[in-house]
């Protein structure tokens, strides 16, 4: 299943996805950098919305640095 960074991150996220299937969306985790950069792909709406990279700086991303502080940022892939 991962490291259990890995398995933290993930259970972070199932927090944001009701959020973002509410909008027809989705995110899965693609993996975590050696440089602690979140690497996810977002899906269904959100794939190319204008607002993606707002939601992925304002809510994931600020989410997973309060939650743990090592994490560096987010980056859709």
């Amino acid at each position: 299943m991962g490291t259990e960074m890995e398995v933290k991150i993930r259970e972070a996220l199932e927090y944001v996805r009701p959020f973002l299937q509410r909008d027809g969306g989705d995110i899965e985790f693609v993996g975590l950098t050696e440089d602690n950069v979140v690497r996810v792909r977002l899906q269904g709406h959100c794939h190319g919305c204008p607002g993606a990279v707002m939601t992925l700086r304002n809510v994931v991303e600020r989410l997973l640095k309060e939650a743990y502080p090592e994490i560096k940022g987010v980056e859709n892939v």
